[in-house]
């Protein structure tokens, strides 16, 4: 992305906020692992969608008041030894560069800084980004800094930024839809390597390696996600990274993974016989996935309710699985679909947007449709990156080999 993207998104979430009003968000910082080693760092993505930077320890500050909107970034200072041992650290031209931001110090200056503008008596209200998945997840800077700011300035009222930037997200603009289009490339890719190489008795992680090799080859960053890549039996844990599971003659293999590009991700699922040949269960289990999901794109358009989505995936599927005589009664769907059938996809794989009432366009979601029918040993799930147009909607994904006649073809040796 280019630094207008980001700079368009910061002046956006501005205009937002309260005039007198003070913004601070972290990017992060790495999680240690045991002894002499930390996990791989991913920033806030909230933060890298504004500012496109991409490291740790990284503050944004922004102060607006009844006129102007002054920002700066606080970043680490070059280091000879530790750049020796862990790499280069972003320096002031590549953050400008990357960012638009003009006004850089170095992270020691921060505490100064923000003291000194609290107490100014010129801001009254102060946003941070205190997003959390779920109540018990690990405390990130921003809410370490938000206890130390009510305690110390009380007088700023906190106001969660998340909740506007979930605003932001939910649009897709042109730069971000074009970036999911080069991801969808690298996912097929990786999908494609797999189906190639499948056979009986290839194992789960087998699997993975081929993914994982033929991503490696668009650049280092890898899957957008970790990888569900499961075979047999393992197909009816949803979410499954053991990898240990061996695929044996007849068995359904089930993955649900994503390449990303320019921090923009996809998700995607397809379930392929291991030998190549649909079994004639496999076959009708697979045909109401496929004849629901083509329905989906069929009549998905502005203004569709977007629980609407999800409900209707359900209800077209059971009509399905109840005519090819798998189901009894439609009211029985939850036997065979065990999750949701949509979920928002962008900056992250689950991307976090205010839920929208109705749909529009510009926004991306997932059509999924998942079918588990553990009596007979099959369970895979169909997923497709949906962008909605002016006018209907299109499949992203579409030409990852999804209709039975093409895998089978595909994976002729």
């Amino acid at each position: 992305m280019k630094k207008e993207f980001h700079a368009g998104n910061r002046a956006r979430l501005y205009d937002m906020m309260k005039p007198n009003s003070l913004l601070v968000l972290f990017s992060g910082r790495e999680k240690r692992k045991p002894n002499d080693e930390s996990y791989p760092f991913s920033p806030s993505r909230n933060f890298i969608y504004l500012t496109g930077l991409d490291s740790k320890e990284f503050i944004l500050l922004a102060m607006k008041d009844d006129h102007e909107v002054k920002e700066e970034v606080f970043i680490l200072p070059a280091a000879f030894l530790a750049e020796r041992w862990t790499g280069t650290r972003l320096k002031e031209a590549e953050v400008r560069e990357l960012s638009g931001i003009e006004t850089i110090q170095e992270i020691a200056a921060f505490a100064g800084r923000f003291h000194r503008l609290a107490l100014s008596g010129n801001y009254s209200h102060l946003y941070l980004d205190l997003y959390k998945a779920a109540p018990g997840d690990e405390d990130t800077p921003a809410f370490d800094f938000s206890r130390k700011a009510a305690a110390e300035y009380p007088q700023l009222r906190q106001k969660d930024a998340c909740a506007m930037i979930k605003k932001l997200r939910l649009i897709k603009q042109p730069c971000e839809i074009a970036a999911m289009r080069e991801a969808e490339k690298i996912t097929k890719a990786g999908i494609e390597a797999m189906m190639k190489a499948s056979r009986p008795g290839m194992y789960e992680y087998q699997y993975k390696a081929e993914f994982d090799h033929a991503l490696g080859q668009f650049g280092p960053q890898g899957p957008a996600f970790p990888s569900i890549i499961s075979a047999g039996k393992n197909n009816f844990c949803i979410h499954y990274y053991s990898y240990t599971g061996q695929a044996h003659d007849g068995d359904m293999i089930l993955n649900d993974v994503g390449g990303y590009y320019d921090n923009v991700m996809t998700d995607v699922s397809r379930g392929w016989p291991c030998n190549g040949r649909y079994s004639e269960r496999q076959k009708l289990l697979y045909s109401c996935a496929y004849a629901t999901s083509n329905h989906m794109f069929e009549i998905v358009k502005p203004g569709m309710k977007m629980a609407d989505v999800d409900k209707t995936i359900r209800s077209y599927n059971a009509e399905r699985l109840k005519d090819a005589g798998v189901l009894a009664d439609v009211k029985d769907i939850g036997t065979y679909m065990w999750h949701g059938g949509a979920h928002h996809v962008g900056y992250d794989v689950h991307d976090v947007v205010e839920a929208p009432e109705s749909i529009a366009p510009g926004i991306v979601f997932c059509i999924d449709v998942g079918i588990y029918h553990e009596e007979w040993g099959i369970g895979f799930r169909l997923e497709d990156n949906c962008l909605v147009t002016e006018d209907g909607c299109e499949n992203l994904s579409r030409d990852i080999p999804r209709e039975i006649s093409q895998i089978e073809d595909f994976m002729k040796k």
